[in-house]
């Protein structure tokens, strides 16, 4: 529904937030989950569109699928070719719009031995894919694409070593790194730059261990022994630092919420969350798994997004009202998300009557005392839609968003818990 409009207007939110489950984390349970032979029960999830690309994916590889009352029963294949995959005609493997099911599942698909062809949908369709159309044919994997999606992939992933950037995406590692214990040999991974989004790759090998299966972190990258097998398992599904942000972000801004469902002892990057609002300002305080956010005296400050990319939004509209001038850099990556994040966050920052430059890098933003309101353009971008929302709370007028049910790739219940706790929201289908 792209033609929808979000009408959100001056207010603040109060209360109790229990924070999604982490996208991020369900990814890679599910997948270990569907290698595993037996049977594995993952909660709490919701259903967002990336999770149903996921549930796409390893519905493709043979596992069973469903969902209940917010939990997943997965029977897994046990690292075998599915029944419906021995033949020679690559599957349909529909990823939606989900940049970490595409990079995570080719690899996967090419371990199990299954023919893949690998589709998508809007804004997934450019993101890139060239690091395997590199790597995989060196491997026993044939490739079939013309420049982008859909790629068919024929072919049994082999044992090997790897040599892999380190500076595009983490996703490639990950994919990997789940795909290659099945293989019959020992697998190295050489990091042919230095690793940007390292806790990604944290999360990874601490989500394998927990199915059973171990790597080892090595000077040169990873060792990854073969032969290994997923166990099934039931898992709980931790909370998203992620989405934690944007309600910190409100928080610093003048609105009082208490976030609950945080493992504080995350290994997800973005629990730097905590420190990087603090450092504007916001007076945050730990109880157990719960946080308490409010308002202090803000200022710049200057951050280095490097391992924290997709907070950038939610950290751009609090420095735009800091006093002080604010400069995010090593952000690079955002060029190659579900819009370019960095002009797109530019853009939805001085619509509102904020002050933001571009750089090559990053963000140069100027705070001001309030926004102004105006109409910021969500660039079918779940995380501009949200920060745009929350900017709303401090803006004098109205503010519009197009593209607002973007939000469901990834946190399909945003505005219901936005106006839960008293903001402002109308979502307005134009027809």
């Amino acid at each position: 529904m792209n033609n929808a409009i979000c009408r959100c207007s001056r207010g603040i939110l109060q209360g109790t937030v229990n924070i999604p489950p982490s996208k991020s984390a369900a990814h890679r349970a599910m997948l270990c989950a569907a290698l595993a032979e037996g049977r594995s029960v993952l909660s709490p999830i919701e259903l967002s569109n990336d999770m149903r690309a996921t549930i796409n994916a390893v519905t493709a590889l043979g596992a069973r699928v469903q969902f209940n009352d917010g939990a997943l029963t997965i029977d897994g294949i046990g690292g075998k070719i599915s029944a419906n995959s021995a033949d020679n005609e690559p599957i349909d493997i529909n990823c939606i719009e989900s940049g970490s099911t595409l990079r995570f599942i080719i690899p996967i698909a090419c371990a199990v031995g299954i023919n893949g062809r690998f589709i998508g949908e809007g804004t997934l369709l450019p993101r890139p894919i060239g690091l395997y159309t590199e790597l995989l044919p060196k491997a026993g994997v044939e490739c079939e694409t013309e420049g982008g999606l859909p790629l068919i992939c024929r072919g049994r992933l082999q044992a090997g070593n790897y040599e892999m950037r380190g500076d595009i995406s983490s996703q490639f590692i990950t994919g990997m790194l789940i795909a290659l214990p099945l293989c019959e040999g020992d697998s190295r991974i050489i990091l042919t730059t230095p690793l940007q989004s390292s806790a990604y790759v944290d999360m990874t090998v601490c989500c394998m261990a927990d199915f059973g299966v171990q790597v080892e972190r090595r000077d040169y990258g990873w060792f990854i022994r073969g032969g290994q097998s997923y166990s099934p398992r039931d898992y709980a599904v931790e909370g998203d630092w992620s989405h934690a942000g944007f309600f910190l972000a409100a928080g610093a801004l003048g609105s009082v919420l208490n976030l609950r469902g945080l493992r504080m002892n995350s290994v997800q990057g973005d629990i730097a969350a905590i420190e990087l609002f603090r450092g504007f300002g916001a007076d945050i305080s730990a109880n157990g798994d719960e946080l308490t956010v409010k308002k202090g005296t803000l200022h710049a400050q200057h951050i280095n997004a490097e391992q924290i990319p997709d907070l950038v939004p939610c950290l751009a509209i609090c420095a735009a009202l800091c006093e002080g001038t604010t400069v995010i850099d090593h952000a690079e990556r955002l060029r190659i998300k579900e819009s370019d994040r960095l002009s797109s966050t530019a853009a939805m920052i001085n619509a509102l009557g904020g002050r933001a430059i571009e750089l090559a890098d990053g963000l140069k933003i100027e705070g001001v005392g309030e926004f102004t309101g105006g109409s910021v353009d969500g660039c079918r971008d779940h995380r501009i839609i949200m920060s745009a929302a929350i900017a709303a709370l401090n803006s004098s007028g109205e503010v519009t968003i197009t593209t607002p049910y973007s939000v469901n790739k990834s946190y399909p219940s945003f505005f219901d818990v936005y106006n839960s706790l008293g903001g402002k929201a109308n979502v307005i289908n134009m027809g």
